[in-house]
């Protein structure tokens, strides 16, 4: 079965069920300072099991629905492991890196807390964007489509800012992290995809 269908059934339950419960939702939670003090590490990962509500869900399943069977299928045939395995690890150690900077800041903050897949489902984003630069991305925010590599561009730039500017509760840096991710993940696999995106790009190019 697919690794992508799995793990959006997997999160749609747990995030319903957290919803509902909120000993589950906040057994769940990424929580710095919970973590530190506690050692509950599988908080790095059960917060990408967990959101918001019900948008925030939505948003997350959409993107992972639209880019992660590509980059399974792709992964296939890289290594031994198979592509399902192989992307089982890029989702679930990305929501892990995705957590470092949150971490790091707020290991002594009781405030502070994050749920959510998004720095998980932008490795897989931005493992699509580095294997296919010139595919058109038609997400649902836009009213026309862009060149991936385009998309991935305003998309860091996004982010960038607003973590910088900060206050909107939203952890902006999880989402730089997972994309970075992505890329070297798919990268370490297979380096010529380096060469070959930039060689893409050219495409993009007036004339």
């Amino acid at each position: 079965m697919s690794a992508t269908v799995v793990i959006l059934a997997l999160t749609v339950l747990v995030s319903v069920l957290a919803f509902r419960d909120r000993r589950l939702f906040d057994t769940l939670a990424f929580e710095p300072f919970v973590v530190h003090a506690r050692n509950d590490l599988h908080r790095f990962v059960t917060h990408a099991l967990v959101h918001a509500d019900w948008p925030h869900l939505f948003v997350n399943m959409y993107v992972l629905y639209g880019f992660g069977p590509f980059v399974e299928g792709y992964l296939s045939g890289l290594t031994p492991l198979s592509g399902t395995w192989l992307f089982v690890i890029l989702y679930v150690t990305a929501a892990v890196v995705a957590c470092v900077p949150g971490y790091g800041r707020h290991k002594h903050d009781p405030r502070y807390r994050a749920v959510g897949a998004s720095g998980a489902v932008s490795a897989v984003l931005f493992a699509h964007i580095l294997i296919l630069p010139t595919a058109e991305v038609g997400l649902f925010l836009l009213p026309f489509g862009l060149p991936s590599a385009v998309f991935g561009a305003l998309y860091l730039i996004y982010e960038g800012t607003m973590h910088r500017r900060g206050g909107d509760h939203v952890a902006h840096d999880a989402h730089l992290m997972g994309a970075l991710h992505g890329v070297l993940f798919v990268v370490v696999l297979r380096p010529a995809l380096v060469p070959a995106f930039f060689r893409s790009l050219t495409e993009l190019l007036p004339g």
